[in-house]
């Protein structure tokens, strides 16, 4: 699952963290497996997070280890409607070609 279509605007590397983590949900991520899971340097990793902490659009819980969570209004709404427009597209064609 990818984040909602409003906030995918940002740098790669924002929209590739936050897309890890509405894919985790309510586990969340460690950084260690926010590092694995996007191509990105660490560097880059890091400041990606700390613009999203700004931007109130993860947050970081400290227990026992540190754990990235998206936001709720970053996640989807599983039960909406999404279509992609590009599928819709092509039955249209499919349907007026007649295959």
């Amino acid at each position: 699952m990818a984040a909602k279509p409003e906030y995918r605007d940002r740098p790669d590397v924002e929209v590739a963290l936050l897309d890890a983590l509405v894919d985790r949900g309510d586990e969340g991520m460690t950084v260690l497996e926010l590092r694995a899971a996007v191509d990105a340097d660490i560097d880059a990793v890091e400041e990606g997070l700390s613009a999203l902490k700004a931007d109130s659009l993860i947050t970081v819980e400290t227990n026992e280890s540190v754990r990235v969570y998206a936001h709720d209004k970053v996640i989807p709404d599983p039960e909406a409607a999404t279509e992609d427009p590009s599928e819709s597209l092509v039955d249209a064609i499919r349907d007026r070609i007649g295959l």
